[in-house]
């Protein structure tokens, strides 16, 4: 179904605002084509679309709706007013979008925050956060009114925007940490990749268990942001029909109306990339409904774009339709405001009886709906006892412990040969142990060696099929790190995807925003790390990248020195509880540290660093190497009696070790100590005296010459050390 609207409005030559908007009555005919109304009563039954399927729009529920959305302005005017800060336009802007979601066609449990099979909501445009929070409080989640009052407060669960539950926040109903313009909608494409992944991995014939939506509500700003365009090829190629994007399409931005800054037809180009669209009033709650039930209803391979025609701060005459609402300018005229859409005078965060009623009402039936999967889930349970316990485990992150995984994958017992091919071997190898573990490249799989065997391949048509465990993400970085983020949030499998180390700054967005999240299930593949690249010259030689990386709160570094440490640093990611790892690989081969047993290199890396080689004399100098330097440092110390060498293959993991452990490692009695690293030598000077670096870029030359040039040699190291 496409539903076109026409959508008009004059401008004040002035004052630069909308006077008045006019839309189209055929949203009154639409009504009648849509496959389900206001879902006021729900039947009990195990099949949700059954569930959420009403007759006719029922004119009390239109009008408990109607008033619901101008009480949800209220409380968002009242939080934004209180907290002196925040962002108006779009809580009142979307009212009715948030009505019609939370009030009729989404499916979920306030008492339940985290069922599985619930719909889910993204706010893309994550700055109008008091839309969702007012939202929550009038569904029954656990969000007080006093939440709401605290608004952008320190230690309130409403901060100023949505986060992810972490250890700063647990406000129940974020789904997703949004912010960053454009990450939601990309993010949103991560959970519709996970709910269609899990529909192919855990439905059976008899049961159903997976068959919810994945919403998200964006504006200008999002659509503007090229990640969210990358991110919507992918959604369509793939056919993400259970995903359904709403466009906030109020023509202003920040700065000026949105016309200064574009001029595309959106709803051209989402058809052009394979969606459904639609066009719509935003404000007209027939219209909204209409639209959301046929883009749930139609499950037609294409993702769905609701283009909802909105006046941003809808309600307060004084900025309305003007790129002043965006903010808290109008903060001088919320009184005025509250009143003129029917909210008593005088009254603060006021919300009536009768829709506090209504969504008592709401809960209650959503309640039926959740009873009557559990049943479902309980047969399904009954039928499917391994997969099952492949569920729960998957839902509650449950895997074996880092030191028992350590000891159940192989050893390598390899010749020399680079971290990327030792980082094949171990991933398939953990794909064996964590059967929810999935990967994908930006179109590198061949280079970056991360590919599942026998995992086959995730998506529609060709050999692909939504169970396959490798993703194809094509060359989109940046998507491809939101959608991992995606997949994080949805909480349902554990993710990574691959790329050159030195293309990390296309989506390095993404990793900030999965370490704040402390999204424990995602990790990066980064091959290719260093000068030692070679031939494709600076271009493709990372220098700064790895400590980039490293600077990151939450985020642990891997940089292996051998294939026995790139298992540890595999075993790391997955089990990991508290934050994103990025695993970084070399191109060139390297040796392995023989001489040191399988067991203690894989131990010692889990700590983020050991001693590789012991002095057998006093100790006069302490040698510290990551990567492909750790061979050089060896070579370098092999006839140094009085000399120690440590790995650190991450020094996030060697800071959370005990003192003592530390100082055991990295003796501070010790007179001289130097890194080497080839990159950037900043942060080694935590650790050592002395580094051998590269602070420069490099150059087109074949990777053992470009090393040999900059440093990276055992003999150089050896005349650093005599200068000390």
């Amino acid at each position: 179904t496409y539903l076109r609207f026409a959508h008009t409005h004059y401008k004040n030559n002035h004052n630069n605002h909308y006077n008045n908007m006019k839309f189209s009555m055929l949203a009154i005919a639409a009504t009648a084509m849509s496959a389900n109304g206001f879902a006021v009563t729900r039947p009990a039954s195990f099949s949700r679309g059954q569930a959420l399927n009403s007759a006719a729009v029922e004119v009390d529920a239109k009008a408990a709706l109607a008033t619901a959305a101008n009480e949800a302005r209220g409380l968002a005017l009242d939080s934004i007013a209180a907290a002196h800060s925040g962002h108006m336009g779009l809580p009142l802007g979307a009212a009715e979008v948030g009505a019609v979601l939370y009030g009729s066609q989404m499916s979920y449990n306030a008492d339940d925050p985290q069922w599985m099979n619930r719909d889910r909501f993204i706010l893309s445009a994550g700055h109008g956060s008091m839309f969702l929070y007012s939202w929550l409080n009038l569904a029954g989640f656990d969000l007080p009114i006093e939440e709401l009052k605290n608004f952008r407060q320190h230690h309130s669960m409403t901060p100023g925007h949505p986060e992810f539950p972490n250890s700063e926040h647990n406000t129940p109903g974020i789904e997703c940490t949004t912010g960053p313009l454009g990450q939601g909608v990309a993010n949103a494409v991560g959970f519709a990749a996970s709910e269609k992944m899990a529909e192919a991995v855990y439905n059976t014939e008899d049961h159903t268990i997976f068959d919810h939506h994945i919403f998200a509500l964006a504006g200008d700003g999002c659509f503007q942001e090229g990640v969210s365009a990358e991110s919507a090829c992918f959604a369509a190629h793939e056919k993400l029909d259970n995903l359904i994007v709403l466009y906030d399409a109020n023509e202003v931005t920040l700065d000026k109306m949105a016309e200064y800054t574009q001029s595309e037809d959106i709803i051209a180009r989402y058809e052009a990339y394979g969606w459904e669209t639609f066009d719509i009033d935003g404000h007209d709650l027939e219209a909204v409904e209409a639209a959301i039930s046929a883009a749930k209803a139609n499950n037609n391979g294409k993702p769905k774009f609701i283009k909802c025609n909105t006046i941003i701060g809808k309600g307060m005459e004084e900025t309305e339709g003007t790129n002043a609402a965006h903010g808290e300018a109008g903060i001088p005229y919320v009184d005025k405001a509250k009143v003129s859409m029917g909210i008593p005078e005088g009254e603060k965060w006021y919300v009536s009886e009768g829709t506090r009623d209504y969504f008592a009402d709401v809960k209650a039936k959503n309640i039926e709906t959740y009873n009557e999967w559990q049943k479902t889930y309980a047969a399904w349970t009954e039928a499917n006892p391994e997969l099952a316990k492949q569920l729960t485990d998957a839902i509650e992150d449950n895997v074996m412990s880092a030191e028992e995984m350590i000891k159940t994958i192989p050893e390598m017992d390899t010749a020399p040969e680079a971290t990327r091919v030792s980082g094949m071997k171990a991933i398939n190898e953990i794909s064996k142990i964590v059967p929810h573990y999935i990967s994908g490249s930006a179109d590198l799989h061949g280079s970056t060696r991360n590919y599942i065997n026998d995992g086959g391949n995730f998506g529609s048509g060709l050999d692909k099929t939504y169970a396959g465990k490798n993703l194809y993400f094509g060359i989109r970085e940046h998507a491809m790190g939101s959608i991992l983020n995606g997949f994080g949030y949805h909480g349902l499998f554990k993710a990574s995807g691959s790329t050159f180390a030195v293309f990390v700054d296309y989506f390095r967005p993404t990793i900030r925003v999965a370490a704040l999240a402390e999204l424990n299930r995602v990790s990066w593949i980064l091959t290719h790390d260093s000068i030692g690249v070679g031939e494709d010259g600076p271009t493709h030689q990372p220098v700064e990248t790895v400590s980039g990386l490293r600077v990151f709160p939450n985020v642990d570094v891997y940089r292996p020195g051998d294939a026995e440490e790139t298992v540890a640093a595999f075993v790391s990611s997955v089990t990991r509880k508290d934050g994103p790892t990025a695993l970084v690989f070399s191109r060139q081969n390297m040796d392995q540290n023989d001489a040191v047993p399988a067991m203690e290199r894989r131990e010692g890396a889990l700590k983020g660093a050991y001693i590789a080689k012991k002095e057998t004399e006093d100790l006069e100098v302490v040698i510290m190497a990551t990567g492909s330097e750790v061979q050089h440092a060896l070579k370098a110390a092999a006839d140094m009696p009085g000399a120690r060498v440590v790995s650190m293959p991450c020094m996030e993991a060697f800071e959370r070790q005990s003192a003592e452990y530390k100082e055991s490692v990295i003796p501070s009695s010790c007179p001289k100590k130097i890194a080497m690293e080839a990159g950037v030598d900043g942060l080694w000077y935590k650790y050592a005296d002395k580094v051998v670096g590269v602070n420069r870029f490099g150059f087109s030359a074949p990777g053992d010459i470009v090393m040999k040039e900059l440093g990276m040699t055992p003999e150089n190291l050896k005349e650093q050390i005599a200068s000390m």
